[in-house]
């Protein structure tokens, strides 16, 4: 899971980033994902240990922050839909596809702790 918590980080990245360059550098809190994206690849990169200990905290620590990536953004943009008219079209899509990416990365973390625990019991 190290490897794939590396491989969603480097794509919530890239996805604050794409998002910054098309507002023309100017809406800064679109680099809001880039920053999860940030403590997601440096966990994965940690996760990496020989450590099972260490690696079974840092990945909870990652999933937590999925999770996290995955509520804010859902919130936020639930509201904003049941508002009315969405008033920044692209902010709106930004947070859908952030929660989008968070929610199916915290989905295969959860699997893959489940099968972890089904090993040990095994």
């Amino acid at each position: 899971m190290a490897n794939v918590t590396i491989r969603f980080g480097v794509l919530l990245i890239l996805l604050g980033a794409i998002f910054f360059w098309i507002t023309g550098h100017t809406a800064y809190t679109a680099l809001i994902p880039a920053w999860f994206g940030i403590a997601l690849a440096i966990l994965g990169m940690v996760a990496r240990t020989e450590d099972a200990k260490m690696r079974m905290i840092v990945m909870h620590i990652a999933v937590t922050i999925g999770l996290l990536g995955f509520l804010f953004p859902a919130i936020r943009a639930l509201n904003a839909y049941l508002a009315g008219p969405i008033l920044r079209p692209l902010a709106f899509r930004e947070e859908v596809l952030m929660a989008v990416i968070c929610l199916i990365y915290t989905l295969l973390c959860v699997r893959s702790f489940i099968a972890a625990r089904r090993a040990r019991v095994a």
